[in-house]
């Protein structure tokens, strides 16, 4: 029941943690219990007990185990106060457990016997958690000839995992782990009566030091100390094929439907980068995190930030809403590693470059994965991309080097869907009941030229509809972008060309926004059959823009 390893610790004019009162056993009323996320030397979840006046404490490097019999480490560590179920901030570098603590779950728990205490002492806690994300049966079992070493055990019924959205929420502020950090706050909320939540006097001052201390760190000088900022590399690039070449020569992974991004991790600095040197940091502040913890002081890595569905595809659509609410489950899909510590990795053959990367990710955390290589012939690849509906495969050359920003042939990319980018170019007006816009009128350029290709009517709904609209309004311009328009009444064989009767009611807009289709096929007359509008693009210009023709 003592705090006393808990207070020799700690520093209690440097850190802002609650050095707590006398613990007091409680013998009967509700028992609290706490899961902080806590990113130190190592990303690990701190579960604690409220048992006998203080919180019995285990750190839990995989966090809750959520399938029934699932067993996960624990290591118990020193009782910390009760005070600190309300503490979430920054513990200064140099303490104890020196980094960033996120409340990651609180709330109430019934213990499964009469005797909490007595079934510590045993080596066997089973108990009930009725949390904001933790609802269900577990149990703590000391392992055996071992005195602070636990499994941590799902009991009852299997329960479903947290979106990486959730796992990466604060339930008292809402913050991410990065935000968390970047605010250089320590605020603690206690779960003491309204009456008694008010600050003694010396968390005020253990406070206010830790503040003095953050704004004296953040002096230009501090800000010199730092490593030197990686510089974006333009990421290779796949040429489109009809043919999947086949052979020993060839190395083979998924094509996901995602945005392609650079991951640049310096130290604790990390940027997250779109092909073409757009920040995505703070639109994906939980890929930052993750990077953040890999075990390696530089790297830059290559992948896909991808949204899945529930079958687990990816799903472009999808992603569009990410910034959303509604936030799907993310996957960053690593697929090459250009540097590693102070070694340029990019003239290494592809195949060694992979197998650095999969060390590296070894025991990376949510949402970064490893794409690898699939192993099997690539005809049987295909049958199987098409069964599952996925947008299709890249192909690599085994012994292929990292060719920055080329389109060389060394990858080639095989589609299985009809998918690709479009430039808007101007929109009909509304019909029907439908507000806002009618169709988009897209295309692509040629020899710096806008080619028109067809209308898109499908794909939206009310919210992209009103905002696609409003992106458009402030683009606006008298001159229609496209060359050859307007057609002939009977130039467009397959209805999408634009007469001069309908050219009169366009409204015409700078060839700025970039929208991702699919289709069924190019017609004859190299208008686009069946378009559905999938989203907008922010990870490619529009001047990059052309007709994908296989090779």
């Amino acid at each position: 029941m003592s705090l006393r390893e808990y207070k020799k610790k700690r520093n209690f004019s440097v850190t802002a943690e609650p050095a707590g009162k006398k613990p007091k056993p409680k013998s009967r009323g509700t028992l609290r219990f706490v899961i902080q996320k806590h990113d130190a030397s190592r990303l690990h979840y701190d579960f604690r007990l409220e048992i006998d006046g203080t919180l019995k404490s285990w750190a839990v490097p995989k966090g809750l185990p959520w399938a029934k019999g699932e067993k996960h480490l624990a290591v118990q560590v020193e009782d910390h106060p009760i005070e600190y179920g309300g503490f979430e901030g920054i513990i200064p570098k140099g303490q104890y457990g020196g980094g960033t603590v996120m409340l990651w779950d609180r709330g109430t728990y019934d213990p499964g016997g009469d005797d909490n205490l007595k079934a510590l002492k045993d080596g066997r806690l089973h108990f009930f958690l009725h949390g904001e994300k933790a609802k269900g049966e577990w149990s703590l079992v000391r392992m055996h000839g071992e005195e602070n070493q636990w499994l941590l055990i799902k009991s009852g019924e299997s329960i479903k995992p947290l979106s990486a959205r959730r796992d990466n929420q604060s339930v008292a502020t809402k913050r991410t782990m990065l935000q968390i950090a970047k605010d250089s706050d320590a605020t603690w909320n206690s779960d003491r009566e309204p009456d008694k939540a008010k600050e003694t006097k010396a968390e005020k001052t253990s406070a206010a030091r830790f503040s003095a201390m953050v704004k004296k760190k953040a002096t230009p000088k501090a800000k010199s100390a730092h490593r030197r900022k990686l510089k974006f590399i333009e990421p290779m690039k796949a040429k489109l094929v009809d043919d999947a070449p086949s052979g020993d020569a060839w190395a083979y992974e998924v094509k996901f439907d995602g945005y392609r991004a650079l991951a640049l991790k310096s130290g604790d600095e990390v940027q997250l980068l779109s092909r073409n040197n757009k920040d995505f940091a703070k639109r994906f502040p939980e890929i930052v995190e993750a990077v953040q913890t890999l075990d390696a002081d530089t790297a830059i890595l290559d992948g896909e930030i991808t949204a899945l569905d529930k079958k687990g595809h990816t799903s472009f659509q999808l992603l569009q809403g990410s910034d959303t609410n509604e936030r799907p489950p993310l996957a960053y899909y690593l697929f090459d590693i250009l540097q590693e510590g102070d070694e340029d990795l990019k003239d290494l053959p592809l195949t060694e470059r992979k197998e650095r990367l999969q060390a590296l990710l070894k025991n990376a955390s949510e949402p970064l994965r490893y794409s690898a290589t699939l192993d099997a012939p690539v005809d049987r690849l295909l049958k199987e991309v098409r069964k599952l509906g996925l947008e299709g495969l890249i192909g690599k050359k085994k012994d292929s080097h990292y060719e920055v920003g080329s389109r060389s042939g060394a990858w080639v990319k095989i589609k299985c869907l009809q998918e690709q980018e479009f430039v808007i170019g101007g929109y009909t007006p509304p019909g029907g009941s439908r507000p806002h816009f009618g169709a988009l009128l897209v295309g692509y350029f040629e020899k710096k030229k806008l080619i028109f290709c067809g209308k898109v009517g499908t794909g939206f709904n009310h919210k992209s509809l009103k905002s696609l609209h409003a992106q458009m309004k402030r683009l606006e311009t008298k001159n229609c972008p496209f060359v050859g328009l307007p057609e002939s009444e009977d130039a467009g064989r397959w209805q999408q060309n634009i007469t001069p009767a309908e050219f009169r009611r366009c409204h015409w807009v700078k060839p700025k926004l970039v929208a991702q289709l699919k289709f069924t096929e190019w017609t004859g007359d190299g208008k686009l059959r069946h378009p559905v509008f999938l989203g907008l693009r922010e990870d490619k210009s529009a001047s990059e823009v052309k007709r994908e023709l296989p090779a």
